[in-house]
Formats: C-alpha cells, sequence, structure tokens
C-alpha cells in the first residue's frame, strides 16, 4: 500500500474544551484524516474465551489505561492502569458508558468512530477524561476495533498528558512573553548566523518580516568591531556570557547604538549549538548621556570663568590704581613716558570691561576666531569663547 495512503487513514477528533474544568456541552470536533490498517477478527479472544489468560495478562500489560467497549458504548473491561487513572472498582467501571469518563463525548461520537472504523481506520481523540473524584485530566485516546467471537468491541487506550500539556503552555507562555518583549531577540546558529528573531528586532532593524534577515550572520547587522568577534568567540568557543555595548547597521546604512547580551543555546544533552542574543536600543539613552555630559561641561566652564573673574578681578583693579597714580606723577618733559602710561590706563579699564562681561557669561557658546581663516584644510578651526 503506498505510504501516503497509509497516512490518511488516522482520524483525529479535537474534544477539548475551553474550559476544561466542566463538563463539554458544545460537542465541536475537529476532524482530520491521517495512518494506519486493518484489524482482522481473532477467534476465541476474550474475557470468556480459550485463551482468556493471554487475553489478561496482555490487557493488563498495556502502558496505556485500556478500556474494552460494545458497539453502544458500554463497557466490559478495563485494565489495572485505568482503574489507576480512573479511581473507579472494576465492577463501578464496567457498570458505566465510555461517555461517562470522556468529557464531550456521546452516542453522535460512537457513531462516528463506528462510521471511521468501518473503513479499516484507526480513530485519536484528544479529550478531557473525568476521574470518579470529579477531577479531569488531559489525554490522548486511540480507539479501534476488534472483532472476537462475541461480536465486535471497541477498544479505547487512554494516554495522560497531563505533563506534555503543561509544556506545551509553558512552551505557548514563553513563545509569547518572547515575541511580545520590548528588547529585540534572536536566535542563531553556532555558525552565527539568524534563524530566529522577534518582531521587537525586527522593528530595531526596519525590517520588513522575519524573511529578511533569515539566515543571516550576525556581524551583518553590527558595525565591525572587535568586539562583536570577542562575543561571537566567548559564546560559541568558551561557552560563556557576554554583555556590551556595539552599533547597530540597518539596510540603509544608518546606524544606532545598542546593548547586547549573548548567551549560549544549549540542546538537552548541554553541547552549545548556537547563540541566543538579546538587543536593546540606547541610542536615547546615550544622546541623553551626551547632552548631560555636555551640560556639565557647560556648567563647569561657567563656574571657571566666574573663578577666573574674581581672581583676575582684584589685581586689574590695583593694576589700574597705580597706572593712574603713575600718570599724575610722570614727567611731562617726557612725552614717551606719558603716552606709555596712558596706553597702559587703556589697556587696563579694556581688561577690566572684559573681566566684567565674562563675568555675566550665563550661557557657554563658542565663535570661531578670526572669522575668514583658512583652517589648513584637516577640519579643524580655531574658536573662542563668545562674550557678545
Amino acid at each position: 500500500m503506498d505510504h501516503k495512503k497509509q497516512l490518511s487513514k488516522t482520524m483525529r477528533i479535537d474534544l477539548i474544551p475551553e474550559t476544561p474544568m466542566e463538563p463539554v456541552e458544545d460537542k465541536k470536533t475537529r476532524v482530520v484524516v491521517a495512518s494506519s490498517g486493518a484489524r482482522e477478527p481473532v477467534d476465541g479472544v476474550g474475557a470468556h474465551g480459550p485463551d482468556a489468560s493471554i487475553y489478561q495478562q496482555l490487557l493488563h500489560s498495556l502502558y496505556d489505561a485500556a478500556i474494552i467497549c460494545d458497539d453502544q458504548g458500554a463497557i466490559l473491561d478495563v485494565n489495572v492502569r485505568a482503574l489507576d487513572f480512573f479511581l473507579y472498582t472494576h465492577a463501578g467501571f464496567c457498570s458505566l458508558h465510555i461517555w461517562d469518563v470522556v468529557s464531550g463525548a456521546d452516542e453522535g461520537l460512537l457513531k462516528t468512530i463506528m462510521e471511521n472504523l468501518s473503513n479499516e481506520r484507526f480513530t485519536l481523540i484528544q479529550a478531557y477524561c473525568m476521574r470518579k473524584d470529579g477531577r479531569y485530566f488531559p489525554s490522548e485516546i486511540a480507539v479501534s476495533k476488534l472483532l472476537v467471537a462475541e461480536g465486535l468491541r471497541l477498544c479505547f487506550y487512554v494516554r495522560d498528558i497531563t505533563l506534555r500539556r503543561q509544556a506545551e503552555e509553558m512552551l505557548r507562555t514563553e513563545h509569547n512573553a518572547i515575541q511580545n518583549a520590548d528588547n529585540g531577540i534572536a536566535v542563531a546558529n553556532i555558525n552565527a548566523e539568524i534563524e530566529y528573531a522577534n518582531p521587537s528586532m525586527l522593528r530595531m532593524w526596519n525590517l520588513p518580516d522575519l524573511e529578511a534577515v533569515m539566515g543571516k550572520n550576525v556581524r551583518e547587522l553590527l558595525v565591525s568591531s572587535p568586539d562583536i568577534d570577542e562575543m561571537l568567540a566567548a559564546v560559541t568557543v568558551k561557552g560563556k556570557s557576554w554583555a556590551g555595548e556595539v552599533s547597530g547597521l540597518r539596510r540603509d546604512g544608518a546606524t544606532f547604538e545598542v546593548q547586547v547580551a549573548a548567551a549560549c543555546n544549549r540542546n538537552s544533552e548541554g553541547e552549545t549549538i548556537g547563540i541566543v542574543l538579546s538587543f536593546a536600543d540606547i541610542s536615547d539613552r546615550k544622546r541623553a548621556e551626551k547632552a548631560e555630559m555636555e551640560a556639565e561641561r557647560h556648567r563647569v566652564m561657567l563656574e571657571s570663568l566666574g573663578a577666573a573673574c574674581h581672581h583676575l578681578g582684584q589685581p586689574a583693579t590695583v593694576l589700574l590704581a597705580n597706572l593712574g597714580m603713575m600718570q599724575a606723577k610722570v614727567d611731562r618733559s617726557d612725552p614717551v613716558v606719558g603716552e606709555l602710561v596712558e596706553m597702559s590706563i587703556e589697556a587696563a579699564e579694556v581688561l577690566g570691561s572684559i573681566l566684567h562681561k565674562l563675568n555675566e557669561v550665563s550661557e557657554y557658546k563658542t565663535t570661531r576666531y578670526l572669522a575668514g581663516a583658512d583652517d589648513g584644510g584637516d577640519g579643524s578651526e580655531s574658536r573662542i569663547l563668545d562674550i557678545g
């Protein structure tokens, strides 16, 4: 038989309710056809046949809880595992119907199963089962038919998938957390090629979708620097975590500052198979830090100017006073000396005026010194304090 045809012979029915702790009133089912094969009649196999002991040994050796029903859903036999799962006695169990223990099951579902099995298919059901004490547990139930001397039997093999469901829910929660995280998160393989990126990372790099970054090397998203090689070596070679600040590189060539935390992605055996990266855009923080540093520099410069004015003001005053007295006593017969003294007094007055202006400066601004002068071709220029 063709393999694809075989895979089309298992019917899957989902009876999981939205609120699992309440009995299911809405019997909505989701059916997908998908594996398997026919069951031939087995003469003499049953609770009362000549091979009853073999039947019982097989029944009770099954790992899953096994429930044997007739074609009307009445439970005829169960194994020890079923008694452990459902907390009934054997006699109590055999007084029930299958829909008494499978939430959402009814005569309609039994009819669907019978029709499916008549076409030589298996049936797989996802449902909540009910214990005797009213507690529910998620289960996966495989249903097959068994033809015995007494007639058709339905075999329900029930597996408790509580731990699996909990793991799936945890994975779903973690996935949602990653998808909605503010930080950009990416997973790369051991060669630093990206295999996953969350929406925040796509927005951070202005990428349209996941396909735009899949397979790209992490280095392509960052401005080349020794820090990047150090990060990749620390994680993939040394198996250590790494954290630092680097520059991101967008498709249009724009750069931005990012804080990166990188850690090993390990398999179940603890082997390093890749890298998990977390990115935080710190461009705003960097701009704020730069503005704060600039403000601090201005404050220090203004305070320094105030101190300089204070320290220079008194000597300038003394100098101007002394020059005034010298001018009064200068020898009138020597015009050169008189002229020098007069020029010194004018210079002292200018100095006093400059100190006064410096003392009133409230904003640190600079202006080009000798406006129009060539900067020498090196991009530099001389600048002085603008005091108006």
